[in-house]
């Protein structure tokens, strides 16, 4: 996605001043400020997510009822804020999430929304060409997919509770979880198995 400052809140605006302020007073480096967000987008916030999709995965009486109603996420301990819906993807169907307005996200499951999600280039095209989105992430689908594209508001956010992917069974909670990505919750990428798990299968598929 192409990053287009003019795009960007006056909040935004006024936090870019200020750290800017403290990088050229030597205060904090620009290195710092990065590693933390990146630490917040990528890593502690989506790990609340990743609990919840691990835990869906391994107990289905729980899963349905996060998708009957997104605050069965406060049974792991969770917060909750805006009204939650998840949405499962499955063979046939495929959900993205995005928010057209402005950046509206589902922080109490994902945490902090990457930069990518509040440009207006994705704000827009996801809507219009969301294959073609789609795409530009890795994510080839098939024709016969259905693709659903889904606009958060401050009423509402959303949420993708991913395919498990296949030769994962023996694998315990934890160790889903760790699999699942916050771009997989969004809905611009598919879980995929473990590399051990796909090795194993192709020993056993060779004899060996």
């Amino acid at each position: 996605m192409r990053y287009d400052p003019e795009q960007e809140p006056y909040v935004a605006l006024r936090t870019k001043a200020l750290e800017s302020l403290l990088i050229e007073k030597g205060l904090i480096t620009a290195e710092a400020v990065d590693a933390q967000i990146s630490q917040y987008e990528q890593d502690i916030g989506p790990l609340k997510g990743a609990r919840v999709v691990a835990h869906a995965w391994v107990d289905p009486a729980f899963k349905a009822r996060l998708l009957a109603n997104g605050e069965a996420i406060a049974e792991l301990g969770l917060p909750g804020g805006a009204p939650l819906v998840v949405l499962e993807n499955t063979p046939t169907d495929h959900h993205l999430v995005v928010c057209t307005l402005c950046s509206c996200y589902p922080w109490m499951v994902l945490g902090l929304p990457p930069t990518w999600y509040k440009d207006f280039a994705y704000r827009s095209r996801a809507v219009i060409e969301p294959r073609a989105v789609l795409r530009e992430f890795g994510l080839e689908l098939d024709e016969g997919v259905a693709l659903h594209v889904h606009d958060s508001s401050s009423e509402m956010r959303y949420m993708v509770l991913p395919e498990r992917p296949a030769g994962t069974g023996g694998l315990a909670e934890e160790e889903l979880a760790a699999l699942v990505t916050r771009d997989a919750m969004i809905g611009v990428a598919k879980v995929a198995a473990p590399a051990a798990s796909g090795a194993a299968a192709g020993e056993r598929a060779e004899g060996r």
